[in-house]
């Protein structure tokens, strides 16, 4: 592979984490919003479900001292291009300033079981419909 070709598929990774964070990060806020104003959308429980799968997996990895894979994989890509990790497009740059920060781990830890503990408190707020009721 080129070293374009590893550029690339980085920023990809990188885009596709930004839209995995934006997820969680306005699904809660949707779905506070959207339990006030009674959106019917907030309430579906595959989107609640993947919801809660999604921050359950990045507080278990905080828990357990684990890199993020696509954390670790972006990393990997940016070394085969030859460059310094998170050097790169504008875009790059950007997202990477707006994903990762230079705290230490604990901080990242309480941080993210506190939105997690948020996440499951809001299934008491604004609860989901029946699975049932979309199979």
């Amino acid at each position: 592979m080129t070293t374009s070709s590893y550029l690339f598929l980085a920023d990809t990774v990188l885009l596709a984490h930004s839209f995995i964070v934006a997820f969680v990060i306005l699904g809660l806020i949707a779905t506070l919003i959207g339990g006030a104003l009674k959106w019917r959308w907030v309430t579906n429980p595959w989107f609640r479900l993947s919801h809660l799968i999604c921050i359950g997996v990045v507080v278990m990895q905080a828990w357990a001292g684990v890199v993020c894979p696509l954390t670790t994989l972006e990393m990997w890509l940016r070394s085969q291009a030859g460059g310094e990790v998170y050097s790169g497009s504008f875009i790059s740059h950007w997202l990477s300033s707006f994903l990762y920060y230079d705290f230490p781990l604990w901080v990242f830890t309480i941080a993210y079981s506190t939105f997690g503990a948020l996440v499951l408190a809001s299934w008491l707020w604004v609860k989901p419909r029946s699975i049932k009721s979309h199979v």
